[in-house]
C-alpha cells in the first residue's frame, strides 16, 4: 500500500450482494514545477533518470544498438552491391539512353565575375584590376593544360597527336598550348590591349563520335561563307574536324565585332580527340577566338557555333543548342 494513502474503508455489503468502496484519498502533489523537472531528470528516491531506471535504460540502449547495427550492415551490403554493379569509368546509360543525349553543347571561358552579368564580359581598357581578374580566371581554367604535374599521372599517358597519328591504346592526345598564337598566357590572352581571346570548348558526351563536314559539296547553306572558304582550302588530312564559327547575332553586332581569328589555325576541334571515354588525363580541345578590334563602348552580342553533321543547331531566346551565346563590352579609356 502506497504511503501517501491516508484512509481506506472496508466495503459494506448491500442488499444486492454488491460492495460499495470508498474512494482512495491521496495527498496532493505539492512539488513546484522546477522540482518536478528536477525529479524527471534525476529522481534519487526512485533511482530514475529521465523517468527510466538504469535497467530500463540498459534494455533500451541494447535494443537500439542491435537495431542500428543491423541497419548499418544492411546499408553496407546494399552499397557494396551497388558499387559492384557500377563502372566508375563508363556510365551505365550513354548517348540516346542518357539524360545528356547525343547533342553536345558549347561553353566559353572566361566567365563573368559578377553573377548578375550572366554572360556579359565587360571591362574598361584602363581598368587593370578587371583585366587581371579575367586573366587570372583563364590562368585557373588552363592550369592543367600548362602544368602536367596536376594530372593524375603527370602527363605520362598523354601523347602528341595529329590527323595522321591518332592516339595509341591507353593514351590520350595532349592539347598543344603553343598553338594559340596571341591568345597565350604571356600575352595576357589579349585582354590588356582590348583584343581579348575567348576560349570555346565542346561539352563532353561519353562515346560520342562526330560526323564531319569534310566534303565541300556537302556543306550546309547556313554555314558562314568564310568558314566554307576555309574548309575548301584546308588540307585533306585536316577535314575531319568539328568546325567553329563566331559572329555577331544581329547586323549591328556583325558591324561592331570586327575581325576574328581562330587558334589553332585548323579552326575547330580535331577529330582525333574523339570519342571521349573518360580517360584520366583527357583534356578537352579548345578553340581560342581572337577578337582583334571590337568596337568600344558597345555591347556586342556574339554567338559561336559548332559544325558537324550530328550536332543539331537551334537558337532560342534563352537557350542555345549546338551553340553558345555571350556579350562583349570594352569601355574606352576616359
Amino acid at each position: 500500500m502506497s504511503s501517501n494513502i491516508t484512509s481506506f474503508k472496508k466495503g459494506k455489503k448491500t442488499s444486492t450482494n454488491t460492495y460499495e468502496f470508498d474512494q482512495y484519498y491521496r495527498q496532493p502533489d505539492e512539488r513546484t514545477g522546477w522540482k518536478m523537472v528536477q525529479d524527471w531528470i534525476y529522481n534519487p528516491r526512485k533511482g530514475t533518470v529521465f523517468g527510466h531506471t538504469k535497467k530500463r535504460w540498459g534494455i533500451v540502449g541494447l535494443f537500439y544498438l542491435v537495431f542500428y547495427s543491423i541497419l548499418a550492415l544492411l546499408c553496407a551490403i546494399c552499397y557494396c552491391g551497388l558499387m559492384a554493379s557500377i563502372d566508375l569509368h563508363r556510365p551505365t546509360y550513354t548517348l540516346r539512353d542518357s539524360i545528356i543525349g547525343i547533342n553536345p553543347g558549347l561553353g566559353f571561358r572566361p566567365m563573368p565575375h559578377d553573377p548578375e552579368q550572366r554572360s556579359l564580359l565587360w571591362y574598361a581598357s584602363d581598368n587593370s584590376t578587371a583585366i587581371r581578374e579575367y586573366v587570372d580566371s583563364l590562368d585557373t581554367f588552363l592550369e592543367k593544360y600548362h602544368n602536367k604535374s596536376l594530372l593524375p599521372f603527370e602527363g605520362r599517358t598523354q601523347m602528341i597527336c595529329d590527323y595522321q597519328r591518332p592516339p595509341e591504346p591507353n593514351k590520350v592526345c595532349a592539347v598543344d598550348i603553343n598553338d594559340w598564337g596571341p591568345c597565350s598566357r604571356t600575352n595576357s590572352y589579349g585582354f590588356n590591349n582590348s583584343s581579348p581571346c575567348i576560349f570555346i570548348k565542346l561539352n563532353r558526351i561519353y562515346d560520342w563520335q562526330p560526323e564531319f563536314y569534310n566534303n565541300a559539296s556537302e556543306l550546309p547553306e547556313d554555314m558562314p561563307e568564310d568558314l566554307k572558304e576555309h574548309i575548301k582550302k584546308a588540307p585533306k588530312e585536316q577535314l575531319n574536324t568539328i568546325w567553329v564559327s563566331c559572329a555577331g547575332e544581329k547586323q549591328v553586332d556583325k558591324e561592331h565585332i570586327g575581325e576574328i581569328e581562330y587558334y589553332p589555325k585548323s579552326r575547330g576541334f580535331p577529330g582525333y580527340y574523339y570519342p571521349y571515354v573518360n580517360d584520366d588525363e583527357y583534356l578537352s580541345p579548345l578553340v581560342a577566338v581572337h577578337f582583334k578590334r571590337p568596337k568600344n563602348d558597345e555591347i556586342i552580342y556574339i554567338e559561336c557555333r559548332a559544325w558537324a553533321k550530328n550536332i543539331k543547331y537551334e537558337s532560342k531566346r534563352n537557350e542555345k543548342i549546338g551553340a553558345v551565346h555571350f556579350e562583349l563590352q570594352i569601355d574606352n579609356k576616359a
